[in-house]
């Protein structure tokens, strides 16, 4: 049988996006230094929001109207997968590094198979149970440095369990999205939470008075924001949107593996991270057993 032709470019721009993502752990670790948690989402996501809303009216030719039932869903969307995550994500990196928010990171497709299996009763295989028990188990030794009975003592440092909470978020995020997407575009989806998310960093922000601030950022920390606010997320997201739509998400899954890849080595080369040894099996027990999480056997039609 022959298969339709699909553009290299599909490809190229799913393995920039993975860069992007990578490197967001790197670039958050530059920001914190100078910047506080509330006020650099809320620029971050102010920026992301306008790239979007240009996306959105370029492919839609307006801002589409949401029901009642959708703005609930869009709410939880923006509290759940903006607010929290990203409150989360850069006051981690105030604590670990980028290489090792990259890694547990690394977790998010398997919390989200472990969820969906316990949860939401979806189906699940040998393969794919072997494997969230091998990334769970590397995710384990990278936070725990190889010593586990600091886990079972409660030794765990507040910057694993801020990660740890950004997987947890995004995993809930993922079904949220799903059901969001089953009425709306997910571009449109995404652009919606993302106001709303937006809107609840900027409140959220006051406390810090981010007026007093953004007049003396830097241009490092403003080329930050940039990069996190279009880059990685109104134009990685859109392009990664497009490659499930185009490739399917059963293709497109395993480019999500390159992500902390790119992180840890963007946080040795850039921040001269050291790559301990422990943290290095760590990472790839945590890749291998996603890899075997999202592998998925092609059926027959």
């Amino acid at each position: 049988m022959l298969t339709s032709y699909v553009s290299p470019t599909v490809y190229l721009k799913l393995i920039a996006t993975t860069i992007f993502w990578g490197a967001t752990w790197v670039v958050a670790h530059i920001l914190v230094e100078e910047v506080p948690p509330f006020t650099a989402s809320f620029v971050r996501f102010a920026i992301a929001v306008a790239a979007l809303a240009w996306f959105v009216w370029d492919k839609e030719g307006r801002f589409p109207p949401l029901t009642r039932h959708q703005m609930g869903t869009v709410f939880w969307l923006g509290f759940i997968g903006v607010f929290l995550y990203n409150y989360f994500f850069l006051t981690a990196m105030q604590h670990i590094t980028a290489g090792r928010g990259a890694l547990v990171i690394a977790l998010n497709p398997v919390l989200t198979a472990l969820v969906a299996w316990l949860w939401f009763k979806e189906g699940i295989t040998a393969r794919k149970l072997l494997g969230i028990v091998v990334a769970l188990s590397g995710c384990l030794l990278v936070i725990s440095k190889g010593r586990f009975e600091e886990i079972l003592n409660g030794g765990l440092g507040i910057g694993e369990l801020l990660a740890i909470g950004c997987v947890v978020t995004w995993a809930f995020y993922t079904f949220i999205g799903r059901y969001a997407t089953r009425t709306l575009s997910p571009l449109v989806a995404t652009f919606y939470a993302c106001l709303v998310g937006c809107v609840m960093l900027g409140v959220a922000s006051i406390s810090e008075a981010p007026w007093t601030l953004v007049g003396h950022f830097s241009t490092k920390a403003w080329f930050s924001l940039l990069f996190l606010g279009f880059f990685a997320r109104a134009l990685g997201g859109t392009w990664f949107t497009d490659a499930v739509k185009e490739i399917g998400a059963t293709r497109t899954a395993p480019f999500i593996n390159l992500t902390p890849i790119s992180g840890v080595l963007l946080g040795a080369l850039v921040l001269e991270e050291r790559l301990d040894r422990v943290v290095l099996i760590g990472g790839a027990l945590t890749i291998f057993g996603v890899m075997l999480t999202v592998y998925q056997k092609k059926q027959k039609r």
